[in-house]
C-alpha cells in the first residue's frame, strides 16, 4: 500500500513539474512551431508524470525500505523522546518561517529560492536535536512549574521536597521496604532509570557475592512495588553530561527538591556539601538502638584481636563493634564488660568498654 502512496505521489510531483516547465523546455529547443501540441501543459503534465512513475520503479523499493525503519525507530523509542524531539522541530520550522517571510521581497533567486530551503532545514534540525537532547530538562521544568501554577514565590517553594530518591546502595540494603511497611517514610519513592541500570549490571556480574547482591535488590523494588501501600515512580530521564551515578542522584535531587535516600557515608557527605537534602538510614538505625551510657555493663563474647596492642572485638546483636580494652587474653569468651565511651558518627556506632574484672581491681 505504502508503495502505491508513494508512486502517486511522484506521479503528481511530475505532472505538475511537467505542466509548467516542460512546454517552457519545448519552445527554448525550438521543437515544432509553437502551434505544436507538444506545447501544450496538459501534454507536458503527462509526459512529466509518465517520466516520474518510470523513474520510480528504479527507486521506490529502497524509500520503502527506509521508512519502515525509520517507522521500527519510532516504534522502539520512548514516547518522551518522539514528543519533544518534534515538538523541537516545530519550533524550529515556525522559527524558519518567521525568518524566510524577509526574505521573500528579495529579487535576488539564490537568496528568495535557495536560503529559505536551507534555513528550513537547518533550523528544523536544530530544533529536533534540541529537544530530543534536552527532554530531561524540560520534563523537570514542566514538572516544577505545574506544581507552582498557582503561586511562584522562592525557587524552594518550587521544589517537592516530599520525593525520597532512593540510591542503590539503600535498595540493596533491603530495611527500605520494612521502614517503609512501618509508614514512618512519606511522600513518593523515586527510582532513577540509571539506579536500576546499575542494579541489573551488579545482578549480571561474574562476581556471586556482587551477583546476590544485585538481585536482592530487584527483588526489593518488586516487594516495595508490589506488596507495599506507598507510590513508587520510575524517573526515565537520564544526565549524559554525568558519568558516576552518584552525581546523578546530587543533579536529579537538585532540579526536584526532593531528598536523596541512602546509607553510603560518602554520598551522604557530597549531598551535605551541595546543600542537598539526605535521610541515612544507618543514622535512622542509630537514632532507634538502645542508648548505651559510659558505667553500664553488658555481656559481650570477644570473637577477634583489635586494631591496637591488647584490644579485643566483639559485637552486639544489632551489629554494633564493641571493642574491648584489654580483651585480647579473652578472645572466644563470654565476659562481663563495663562500657567506657561511646563513639557515633553516620557510619555507626562504635562502644568501647573494659572488662569488669579489670574495672573491679583498678
Amino acid at each position: 500500500m505504502i508503495k502505491r502512496i508513494i508512486q502517486l505521489f511522484f506521479i503528481f510531483i511530475g505532472g505538475t513539474l511537467g505542466y509548467v516547465y516542460i512546454p517552457k523546455l519545448i519552445v527554448l529547443l525550438n521543437v515544432g512551431d509553437g502551434s505544436n501540441w507538444l506545447t501544450s501543459p496538459y501534454t507536458g503534465a503527462i509526459i512529466g508524470a509518465a517520466l516520474f512513475f518510470f523513474l520510480t520503479l528504479f527507486f521506490v523499493d529502497s524509500i520503502v525500505q527506509a521508512i519502515k525503519l525509520f517507522e521500527e525507530k519510532i516504534i522502539k523509542a520512548p514516547v518522551t523522546d518522539v514528543l519533544f524531539g518534534t515538538l523541537g522541530l516545530v519550533i524550529g520550522l515556525i522559527v524558519a518561517f518567521l525568518i524566510q517571510i524577509p526574505l521573500n521581497n528579495v529579487k535576488l533567486a539564490a537568496i528568495s529560492t535557495v536560503l529559505p530551503i536551507f534555513i528550513s532545514l537547518f533550523l528544523g534540525y536544530f530544533g529536533f536535536q534540541i529537544g530530543f537532547k534536552k527532554r530531561d530538562e524540560l520534563i523537570n521544568l514542566l514538572q516544577i512549574s505545574g506544581r507552582t501554577k498557582e503561586k511562584k514565590k522562592d525557587p524552594e517553594d518550587r521544589k517537592d521536597p516530599s520525593l525520597k530518591i532512593l540510591d542503590t546502595s539503600v535498595i540493596i540494603d533491603g530495611r527500605i521496604a520494612d521502614i517503609c511497611q512501618t509508614g514512618f517514610l512519606e511522600g513518593t519513592l523515586v527510582i532513577p532509570r540509571f539506579v536500576l541500570e546499575e542494579l541489573q549490571h551488579i545482578a549480571d556480574s561474574s562476581d556471586v557475592l556482587k551477583r546476590n547482591r544485585g538481585r536482592r535488590g530487584l527483588d526489593i523494588l518488586n516487594k516495595i512495588q508490589k506488596e507495599l501501600a506507598v507510590k513508587v515512580e520510575i524517573y526515565e530521564g537520564d544526565f549524559d553530561d554525568v558519568s558516576e551515578v552518584d552525581s546523578k542522584l546530587v543533579k536529579l535531587a537538585q532540579l526536584t527538591g526532593g531528598v536523596v535516600v541512602t546509607n553510603d557515608f560518602n554520598l551522604n557527605k557530597v549531598c551535605e556539601l551541595q546543600g542537598v537534602k539526605v535521610l541515612n538510614i544507618n543514622d535512622l538505625a542509630n537514632a532507634v538502638k538502645p542508648v548505651v551510657l559510659p558505667g553500664e555493663e553488658m555481656k559481650v563474647q570477644v570473637i577477634k584481636d583489635g586494631k591496637e596492642q591488647n584490644q579485643g572485638v566483639g559485637y552486639l546483636d544489632d551489629g554494633t563493634m564493641i571493642v574491648v580494652e584489654d580483651g585480647r587474653g579473652h578472645i572466644g569468651k563470654t565476659i562481663d564488660v563495663v562500657v567506657t565511651s561511646v563513639l557515633q558518627t553516620s557510619a555507626g556506632r562504635m562502644i568501647f568498654a573494659k572488662p569488669k574484672l579489670l574495672e573491679q581491681a583498678l
